[in-house]
């Protein structure tokens, strides 16, 4: 008898589960309405996407979301910031993300993503370089996603200290771990007055440090007074490590034009030229060092015949150092007078630039021929300004010192010459009327 009155009749346990499933029913009515909501998704997303890198990541604009099919997440004005910092290491005003449920269903296991859009990405090298400092130290390898349907970056911008790389393109087909990689890549890169602007088709070996890398296309140097449009074909293979992130083993070859003026006044200037070395990039400076160069231009032209080796550097201001050989001297350059010019021997050469990216502060040059030794400086304008004048003066404009052990002038010999020259001063500026 006990244990039937503690037993509760049919009616009443059919009526408890049916509160039970309408209160899970609600419970789940709610939770689907609740996540339904584009933003809310988001915010999940988001969410644990910050955690798992370490950053605060938000996004401010309207957010997108798609289940049938293929499952994509679309984000507006999206933020990330290391924590504690009030500025931003990344903007976008666009991303979206197309992931298949296979890589859902495997909770991190799988990497393949359909597709990735950036639109507006702004990049903070500063503050990359900040959080990539605060990361745990890892030996773990860095797996590289799968993406069916590539990926697209519009209109991006990447700035530090003193330069920037904006209108960043970058489109390519497909992703593979294990496939070639090809693309495109454009944009401009800005910095001390000089602009960049490059259009480049890529191929990449493999998506991994240590992997060739072609590059094929057209870049141009423009200043205020100056183009320097090239084609150019390049080859290298990645480089990560502790010397910085760069391109090891880099040939670079280009057809270039370096072009000035107008009308009648205009100047352009075929030529060929080459560089060779390792390019890195770390703690805000570009350098490739040892480096090789090599200029070649035809006969009759202005542009000298050279080879060089040393170390060229872009970080607060461009420094270039270069030892070599000028092969001859330029027969478009107002001749030598003899016995100098009827001299055969190559021009040994040493070069030293600190200034401006557009090359117009001075430089240190120093160039000996046989025994006639010159040691001065000069401004890139001037000289080129120089090499074009038909009928200008027989000594480019250069101030120093030289010495030869003969020369003649106007039918006059002179012996064991010193010679030192100093550049002219600039025009005064006119009086401001009183």
């Amino acid at each position: 008898m006990a244990a039937a009155e503690t037993t509760a009749p049919p009616a009443r346990r059919s009526r408890k589960r049916l509160w039970i499933v309408l209160a899970l029913l609600l419970a789940a009515l709610l939770g689907l309405r609740w996540v339904s909501r584009p933003s809310q998704v988001g915010w999940i997303v988001l969410s644990q996407a910050g955690r798992a890198l370490g950053l605060e990541i938000s996004a401010g604009g309207a957010s997108e979301y798609r289940l049938r099919g293929t499952p994509m997440l679309e984000v507006r004005d999206l933020v990330a910031r290391v924590p504690g910092s009030d500025k931003p290491l990344l903007r976008a005003g666009r991303v979206y993300l197309a992931v298949p449920w296979t890589t859902i269903r495997a909770a991190g296991a799988s990497l393949d993503v359909e597709r990735i859009e950036l639109d507006a990405p702004q990049l903070d090298i500063g503050e990359l370089q900040r959080w990539l400092a605060s990361r745990p130290a890892s030996t773990e390898p860095f797996d590289i996603p799968r993406l069916s349907r590539g990926a697209r970056v519009r209109d991006g911008r990447v700035a530090a200290a003193g330069w920037s790389v904006q209108g960043i393109g970058v489109e390519f087909a497909e992703l593979d771990p294990d496939q070639p990689v090809r693309g495109r890549l454009s944009g401009r890169a800005l910095a001390d007055g000089v602009e960049v602007p490059f259009d480049l088709y890529a191929t990449l070996q493999r998506p991994a440090a240590a992997r060739g890398l072609g590059l094929a296309g057209a870049i141009a140097v423009q200043a205020k007074d100056w183009r320097l449009p090239m084609r150019v074909r390049a080859g290298a293979r990645l480089h990560a490590g502790d010397d910085g992130l760069g391109l090891d083993a880099l040939r670079l070859g280009a057809n270039a034009r370096y072009r000035a003026g107008a009308g009648a006044d205009a100047t352009d200037l075929p030529f060929a030229f080459g560089v060779a070395g390792p390019l890195r990039y770390r703690d805000g400076e570009l350098s490739l060092a040892p480096m090789g160069a090599a200029l070649r231009a035809a006969a009759d032209s202005a542009v000298p015949n050279l080879d060089a080796g040393g170390r060229f550097g872009f970080g607060q201001a461009l420094a270039l150092r270069w030892r070599g050989r000028i092969h001859a001297w330029p027969r478009a350059w107002p001749a030598l007078p003899p016995p100098l010019g009827q001299s055969a021997a190559p021009l040994a050469f040493e070069l030293d630039y600190d200034g401006k990216a557009d090359f117009s502060d001075t430089a240190a040059l120093r160039v000996q021929r046989e025994q006639t030794l010159f040691d001065g400086r000069f401004r890139l304008p001037q000289m080129l300004a120089w090499i074009e004048t038909k009928d200008g003066p027989p000594l480019p404009p250069l101030a120093g010192h030289l010495s030869t052990p003969k020369i003649e002038i106007s039918g006059a010999t002179l012996q064991g010459v010193e010679v030192s020259i100093e550049d002219d001063p600039p025009a005064a500026a006119p009086a401001p009327a009183s």
